[in-house]
């Protein structure tokens, strides 16, 4: 009985033709839609706060709400797919995320608009989980290493697109239109998917009264991986541990996350995460090396529009822009990650390769400053995208390489989680440590300034002047003499944070070096990479 359970998912035709290529263009869409809406609001706080009439800080619930959903749904997509099949969650996640889409769109109030976007979190997680999965059943396993690299486009091109998309948005629509243009998307998908995705032989009968539901699991990781989510995104802005919902849900993950480690070790006997699979040393440590790809990512994605915008003094139209050679070198980078690894070349190599890239590009950017040129930020972001190309899809493979087709779905769940709370963590670590070296070097600065220093008196008076000869009179012109300087010092000061924080980035990436040659480097076998497309993502 066993032996034809495991021949089962060798049975169905490969698709072919039009109807390959339709699924690879679904599953991508899919996946590059819900990774642009984790960094597409970004851009927008400023006009949703002021269109609702709340404060940037409330509105970004708008943020949090989502990645906590999102982190939640990922480790138990591979329960999901079994209790619902594969294709039915897919499609059903596609409809709520769509109609979540809409909802956000349409809201009026904040608290609308962050409940449509906690649910269009948990939609979202699992068009990401399941989408890869998809790509591989279209490929031939000798091929597979080629549906990694054009999966891989939409891990990386989706955060990079999103600050582009809403920048273009808000510049020329109203915010909604973040929401709403993913509703022919996602309509499109529903319809391509239920005519042209076939069920897989495990999901035509399934025997739901069979399969265990480990609800104390559920519950655990939700309220664990859920409470510390908040935390690590709200955290600074709610002052830490002086806020008490901080303190309260700091406990929660304290209490729940080891729960929830014990009772899926030893208390139940299915597990909703079999966490047994991080026993294996391949995924033990690509999981701590995706957490550094996931902070190197979400911070670069959250730290360059900033740095382009509040110092250098771009649009949000023109910073997204400046991204654009990036992502398009970023495609045939793919590609050629996809043949490398299709000719049996190391993946750890690859990983080397895109973790150098990588620093590369944070050390570049801590040497910059207010008078950078738009073609030394393309310059950076390139090189950024040739290390997100080489590092993603090999590391993933990797990580999973040796686990057993029993352990991946998993084994591949937990590296998807492990990106998503790196990102968590690199947020967190980057609105902290701004906050602290900018108060480092604005009380730097300001010890500079003398009462009797001549440049100081010098650079004053030539202010005082120009408010003059524009009309202002002598008092008034000496007040805002002195509030101009208070606002050079700070945007030199918040210069010199984002440039710190970009290289504690890049700091991360190289202590964090070492660990990728503990990884085992070996080339998945056709069975193991067929069992990698029955996974969920």
């Amino acid at each position: 009985m066993a032996t034809q359970t495991l021949a089962l998912p060798a049975q169905p035709t490969l698709p072919t033709g039009f109807k390959k290529w339709i699924i690879v263009v679904t599953a991508i869409s899919a996946a590059i839609i819900e990774l642009i809406d984790t960094s597409i609001v970004n851009v927008g706080l400023t006009d949703i706060a002021g269109n609702l009439g709340v404060t940037v800080e409330d509105v970004s619930w708008v943020v949090t709400a989502y990645a906590i959903a999102n982190v939640i749904v990922i480790p138990m997509t591979g329960f999901l797919q079994r209790y619902f099949g594969r294709k039915n969650y897919y499609i059903g996640s596609i409809i709520l995320f769509t109609l979540a889409s809409y909802g956000c769109g349409f809201a009026d109030n904040l608290w609308t608009l962050v409940a449509f976007r906690f649910l269009q979190g948990i939609g979202g997680g699992a068009l990401l989980s399941t989408s890869q999965g998809l790509m591989y059943d279209a490929f031939p396993p000798s091929q597979r290493p080629v549906a990694s690299a054009l999966f891989g486009m939409g891990i990386v091109l989706g955060p990079t697109l999103g600050p582009t998309l809403g920048g273009y948005i808000i510049d020329n629509y109203h915010w909604s239109w973040m929401f709403y243009i993913n509703v022919p998307i996602g309509i499109a998908a529903v319809m391509l998917s239920s005519a042209y995705i076939d069920k897989k032989a495990d999901e035509l009968n399934i025997n739901r009264s069979a399969i265990q539901i480990d609800q104390l699991g559920i519950l655990l990781l939700a309220v664990g991986i859920g409470s510390l989510q908040y935390v690590l995104e709200r955290g600074e802005a709610d002052d830490w541990f002086d806020d008490r919902i901080i303190q309260w849900l700091t406990v929660l993950a304290v209490i729940a996350i080891p729960a929830f480690i014990w009772w899926e070790l030893r208390g139940t006997k299915e597990p909703v995460v079999d966490l047994r699979t991080l026993k294996n040393r391949n995924l033990a440590v690509g999981s701590l090396l995706m957490v550094i790809v996931g902070y190197g990512l979400f911070t670069s994605v959250l730290l360059y529009p900033l740095f382009a915008q509040r110092i250098v003094g771009l649009t949000a139209t023109q910073t997204g822009k400046l991204l654009i050679p990036g992502g398009l070198l970023t495609l045939p980078m793919f590609a050629l990650v996809g043949r490398l690894l299709a000719k049996g070349v190391s993946p750890r190599l690859n990983v080397v390769v895109g973790y150098v890239a990588f620093a590369t590009f944070c050390f570049i950017m801590s040497t910059y400053n207010i008078e950078t040129s738009d073609n030394y930020f393309i310059y950076a972001l390139m090189i950024r995208g040739i290390g997100l190309a080489f590092v993603n899809v090999p590391l993933i493979n990797q990580s999973v390489a040796t686990l057993s087709p029993q352990q991946l779905p998993t084994g591949i769940a937990i590296v998807n989680m492990m990106r998503q709370v790196g990102g968590a963590f690199g947020v967190a670590i980057t609105n902290t440590y701004v906050t602290q070296r900018m108060a480092v070097h604005r009380g730097d600065l300001v010890s500079n300034l003398q009462p009797g220093d001549m440049l100081t008196t010098e650079r004053l008076n030539a202010m005082t002047q120009g408010l003059v000869a524009r009309g202002m009179n002598a008092f008034d012109a000496v007040t805002g003499a002195y509030k101009n300087m208070d606002l050079i010092i700070s945007r030199q000061a918040l210069m010199l944070s984002y440039l710190d924080t970009f290289k504690l980035a890049g700091l991360f990436f190289v202590f964090s070096f070492p660990l990728i040659f503990l990884l085992k480097s070996k080339k998945m076998d056709a069975a193991t990479a067929k069992a990698v497309a029955d996974a969920a993502h």
